[in-house]
């Protein structure tokens, strides 16, 4: 029997400024993202669509969950084969383009995870270990463009 896991948040708008959406221009993009027992995360549109800079939008917490996917794959799969981590640090990048219509779609994101290990001499297994956790990632075996994994090992 295959196991199932619910993740279950809510989402409120905050920025009704007075008016709701009367306006385009009239009511704010901020929302709050909520998880029983956990800080509120605030939430907002890409400031190229009306976003607020200060909090984080969609698009960077898609991006945000490929990394952190990976990485915990990737951690598991080190601490599996004996090799010890040190230091991990990921600088993710997602490319989005809009359509005609005014949607939009990711065409990419590129992991450059960037890992220290304890013993040099075991570099190009710790290396290899990506291609294992980028096939077990849940959220990259969820979306329907290319998540590329550019590793690199100190």
């Amino acid at each position: 029997m295959r196991k199932s896991h619910n993740y279950p948040i809510q989402l409120d708008w905050t920025g009704n400024l007075g008016q709701g959406t009367s306006g385009y221009m009239g009511y704010s993009r901020n929302h709050e993202f909520r998880v029983a027992g956990k800080p509120v995360l605030p939430g907002s549109s890409d400031p190229h669509f009306r976003g607020d800079p200060a909090r984080y939008n969609p698009e960077e917490l898609l991006v945000a969950s490929l990394s952190a996917c990976h990485m915990l794959w990737y951690l598991h799969l080190a601490s599996d084969a004996g090799i010890v981590v040190s230091s991990y640090t990921d600088e993710a990048e997602g490319t989005m383009v809009e359509t005609e219509d005014g949607g939009g779609h990711f065409t990419r994101v590129v992991l450059r995870p960037r890992v220290r290990i304890r013993e040099a001499g075991r570099a190009e297994e710790a290396l290899a270990l990506h291609q294992r956790a980028h096939h077990l990632c849940f959220i990259a075996n969820s979306v329907n463009f290319p998540v590329e994994c550019e590793g690199a090992v100190d």
